[in-house]
């Protein structure tokens, strides 16, 4: 019985439930379209967060990703803009992602990547070796300016205290990329899901001040 096709030729029972059916799905668009409103508002909230801090650098000795003993405190006060991040080789969530970003910052920076020192911190001192940074590194072509880091237990826990980046267990860390124009210039933390244009035009913006 095809009696939403023809509803003027209808018994007055079948009228009433032709009527009934069609306010029943006038309800149901109006709901989805209700129940749209606050995932289309959700979409406009920003994917990080930017705040501008001063950081006290800890006077610790890391291990760069060539072997090497150096003072934390020179690496990073070396002169150059320092763009900034912390990592564990296996992890396999967002770490991946940040170094991703970070390796399309270093393409995006073009020539200016030559001037920046770009930094990986690692949270997992205790397996991340120098080689197995080095190998990390590769992975995302890693270039000359772009350093990786580790050392003991302490070293680390300090400099991710120091950047308010501790979160006790290395599963619980947060997507966080800190820049700084200069040594003595205030630090600018970007936290969250981070797009490598967003961190070169932070980059330009403070190196213009």
């Amino acid at each position: 019985m095809n009696f939403l096709i023809h509803p003027l030729n209808l018994t007055s029972w079948q009228t009433l439930l032709y009527f009934m059916l069609c306010c029943a799905t006038f309800a149901s668009t109006s709901l989805q379209a209700e129940e749209s409103i606050p995932a289309a508002r959700q979409s406009n909230a920003p994917a990080f967060t930017r705040t501008v801090v001063s950081y006290v650098t800890p006077d610790v000795s890391v291990i760069r990703e060539d072997g090497k003993r150096l003072p934390f405190l020179k690496e990073l006060d070396d002169g150059r803009p320092v763009i900034m991040n912390f990592i564990f080789a296996s992890c396999s969530a967002i770490c991946p992602m940040l170094s991703h970003v970070f390796s399309k910052v270093q393409t995006n920076l073009g020539k200016d990547s030559e001037k920046v020192h770009m930094v990986s911190i690692s949270i997992d001192p205790e397996n991340d070796t120098p080689a197995k940074l080095t190998e990390y590194a590769k992975k995302f072509g890693a270039g000359p300016n772009w350093n990786y880091y580790t050392g003991t237990v302490g070293s680390s826990i300090a400099i991710q205290k120091a950047f308010s980046a501790y979160r006790g267990d290395k599963m619980n860390h947060t997507s966080l990329i800190l820049v700084r124009a200069a040594p003595g210039k205030p630090w600018t933390r970007l936290e969250g899901f981070v797009n490598p244009d967003a961190v070169v035009n932070e980059y330009r913006t403070l190196s213009k001040q």
